[in-house]
């Protein structure tokens, strides 16, 4: 459907810690999402006995917290950064 307003592709504000690991907004949820993959892959953030667990370095501990999370429930804490 044209012109249906799609919540992944609307672009949002980000907090300055998520912009920290992600680089400067505004851009869209989905870009997020990539975004924050591509740092935790880049630095080694998944945990290598089960790769749906993320170990949070120091930047992206700001953001989601200090503690390993689950792959699923990054994406909620992630979203508190967007307005």
């Amino acid at each position: 459907m044209a012109g249906k307003n799609n919540a992944l592709q609307k672009e949002v504000t980000l907090s300055p810690e998520l912009e920290n690991v992600v680089g400067k907004g505004p851009m869209t949820r989905a870009q997020v999402t990539s975004k924050v993959w591509e740092y935790i892959k880049k630095h080694d953030l998944q945990d290598s006995k089960d790769k749906r667990q993320i170990n949070p370095d120091d930047e992206l501990g700001k953001v989601i917290g200090k503690d390993q999370i689950s792959m699923f429930k990054m994406t909620a804490a992630v979203s508190k950064h967007l307005s």
